[in-house]
């Protein structure tokens, strides 16, 4: 099964050119190029995984990562050309799981990809090893 991917980019040139990256690599791809219409799709169908940018016409990609994460736990990628810590600080503050500044390595696109999916895809019951072994410590002294 292949995994969806909603990519929210007003540049045409690096929407194709990461789309066709990602592709290759085995996902479906679904663009838009405004935040109003990244919303519009994410509300029609189910994906995987939302990568968007900060800086997009008309509703800010802040605001689409607000509106997504009232809705949804998808995980959301920021894909930005804009790397100050106070943005990166805003984008994971408004629901985003990665932050990843342009110009973006396609293979480390993908790979964070990956790695938030196997996230995702742990069974509900593991719980957390950190709480085991505080648990196990105080148990034991």
């Amino acid at each position: 099964m292949s995994v969806r991917v909603l990519f929210i980019e007003d540049d045409d040139v690096i929407r194709m050119a990461l789309r066709m990256n990602l592709e290759d690599d085995g996902y479906d791809v679904v663009e838009a190029a405004s935040g109003e219409l990244g919303l519009e799709k994410f509300a029609e169908s189910g994906f995987d995984v939302v990568l968007v940018d900060l800086r997009l016409p008309g509703m800010h990609g802040l605001e689409v990562c607000r509106r997504i994460r009232q809705r949804s736990v998808v995980p959301i990628i920021v894909v930005t050309a804009q790397s100050d810590t106070h943005d990166v600080v805003a984008g994971l503050e408004a629901g985003a799981d990665d932050y990843v500044t342009k110009p973006v390595a396609p293979k480390e696109l993908s790979a964070r990809i990956r790695a938030i999916q196997r996230r995702m895809e742990l069974p509900k019951h593991i719980v957390n090893p950190v709480s085991i072994q505080y648990h196990h410590r105080r148990c034991c002294w």
